[in-house]
């Protein structure tokens, strides 16, 4: 068992050791945080600008695609009369270099040139097309050199006639296609299989560097898609993570000082606990069970005490929540055993008397329990039965059922304490095949007062009988409660009514001066006085 000193530089080093893993922990989930955050922003800004280029790009086609059909009403009218009315559509709608009319695969007028005669197959090897067109083009006649995007609109009864707008993208790419750097390293137009960059003119193939990423979105209305090319959100968030940290080691040392004060308490009662045992501060108690027909004592069940010279008295539902939740209740129910084989001589010395206490379900798990009964219980061979009772508020899932088995086998008794407040399960019942099951106080204290709870006591009680169960009431503290117990069959009673809790050194003398309390009368009629004793004795030995 560790001293005193040991014990707080253990728990010295504990709150160490977790006020630094909050402030790692901190670190890197502030710093993924803002990596998380900073490349979803990369990527809702490629987003933004995928869009404002798409309908950069529609705006300048939407007016085109609206005034087409007046556009086609002109097809076959003679150049002359109609080569006005091509140049004003062109300066009203702004973005267009010229406006071409197509008679029967012959370009034969231009906004800008009046009239032609050029086959337009020669021109634009697509055209001319029965459906709506809109292609990438290098122009060869006006400005050589320079990208053209070009729109056809084909007449409805003549496939080999249409309108072909030619829009001077070259001057809109740089408003259309700039990139914004570092995010973006340049913006491509595709259209078909040709690609437009303001850097290198209109392509047939897209060139993007090993390290990059593209980021492509179509339009909803034209054939055309719109390509960002990137080195990456990913990797941007990353180079951006240097800037964060001093934000981070902020916050990490912000919270694991919190973590520090928090676990100050914590920490300081977990010690107080170590410190009680090392010290040797807690107090074994019992409390007398007696059998229901004769009020014989038959046995205790073990108590923990403390008398904390630094706190004062700590009850135990304050100090056995709190070695739970800082894994102590092993340690404590060592120190239960081996204080109770050191004054076992208190007990009377037979095979009828038992003696029990409290074990959570953790201490079942990798044979824990056998160790510790082997070396402190078995090492004194007690002439007295030992009863392990185990809660049913513990979560027993993970109990060892092959420990149970020889627990059995060593001839010790499994009882579960606080029967019904728990999470009832008749498999674990199966289980764990106990040979008491202790009825808990509250359902003791409804009698007569809470319906409900009364039926549930019932419910219990014909349960361990249907299950040859001893059946053990916690908390009788009237004569009513006794006496409606006793007439239900159950075997032992434990409460105030008989004795309160009591430190080991008191047990003899009251053993001494206690005085059975006989049965009253129920009905005109006693209670059963031999019955239960000799099924309990008989089970017991």
């Amino acid at each position: 068992m560790q001293n005193a000193q040991r014990a707080i530089k253990h728990y010295r080093k504990k709150r160490i050791l977790i006020c630094l893993a909050v402030a790692l922990l901190s670190l890197l989930t502030t710093l993924a945080v803002r990596f998380i955050s900073q490349r979803s922003q990369n990527q809702h800004q490629l987003q933004i600008a995928a869009v404002h280029a798409v309908e950069a790009i529609d705006k300048v086609l939407l007016p085109l695609e609206k005034r087409h059909a007046e556009l086609l009403q002109l097809v076959g009218q003679p150049c002359a009369t109609v080569n006005l009315i091509l140049r004003k559509e062109a300066a009203t709608l702004q973005t267009l270099r010229s406006i071409a009319l197509v008679k029967s695969g012959t370009l034969y007028c231009s906004s800008v040139l009046g009239d032609r005669n050029v086959v337009i197959h020669d021109i634009v090897s697509e055209l001319p097309s029965d459906s709506p067109q809109l292609l990438l083009f290098t122009d060869n006649t006006l400005i050589k050199g320079h990208p053209l995007l070009l729109q056809w609109y084909p007449a409805d009864n003549d496939a080999g006639s249409g309108v072909l707008m030619s829009v001077n993208i070259d001057l809109l790419s740089a408003l259309m296609l700039e990139p914004q750097k570092p995010l973006i390293n340049s913006i491509s137009l595709t259209v078909k299989d040709r690609f437009l960059s303001e850097e290198s003119g209109v392509m047939a193939m897209l060139n993007v560097p090993h390290s990059d990423q593209v980021f492509s979105l179509p339009s909803t209305h034209f054939p055309f898609t719109v390509n960002l090319i990137s080195p990456g959100t990913t990797e941007l968030a990353l180079k951006s993570l240097p800037a964060q940290l001093p934000l981070a080691l902020i916050i990490s040392l912000l919270l694991a000082g919190i973590a520090w004060l928090t676990t100050a308490s914590r920490m300081s009662f977990s010690w107080e606990l170590n410190m009680g045992v090392a010290s040797r501060e807690f107090d074994v108690w019992c409390q007398p069970l007696l059998t229901a027909s004769d009020q014989q004592c038959v046995g205790v069940e073990i108590l923990l005490r403390w008398d904390n010279p630094r706190l004062g008295p700590i009850p135990p539902d304050v100090f056995i929540p709190l070695a739970e939740e800082h894994h102590l209740i092993e340690t404590l129910t060592r120190y239960v055993i081996s204080e109770t084989v050191r004054q076992i001589d208190v007990f009377p010395k037979s095979p009828l008397f038992h003696v029990g206490f409290n074990v959570a379900a953790s201490h079942f798990i990798d044979g824990k329990l056998l160790r510790d009964l082997n070396q402190y219980w078995f090492s004194a061979h007690p002439h007295q039965q030992l009863i392990v009772e185990l809660t049913e508020r513990d979560d027993i899932h993970d109990v060892d059922y092959r420990l149970i088995r020889e627990l059995h086998r060593k001839g010790i008794k499994l009882a579960i304490d606080d029967f019904g407040t728990g999470n009832s399960s008749f498999s674990w019942l199966e289980k764990l095949h106990p040979d008491v099951l202790k009825i808990d106080k509250s359902f003791t204290h409804a009698i007569g007062t809470d319906a409900v709870n009364s039926t549930v006591t019932d419910i219990i009680i014909a349960l361990g009988q249907r299950l040859n169960i001893e059946l053990v009431a916690e908390g009788v503290e009237t004569q009513e409660q006794a006496q409606y117990l006793i007439w239900h069959g159950v075997h032992i009673l434990q409460g105030y009514l008989y004795a309160r809790p009591m430190p080991l050194s008191a047990l003899p003398q009251w053993l001494a001066e206690y005085r059975p309390r006989l049965p009253s009368q129920h009905d005109g009629h006693l209670s059963p006085s031999g019955r239960d004793i000799e099924d309990y004795s008989s089970s017991s030995s």
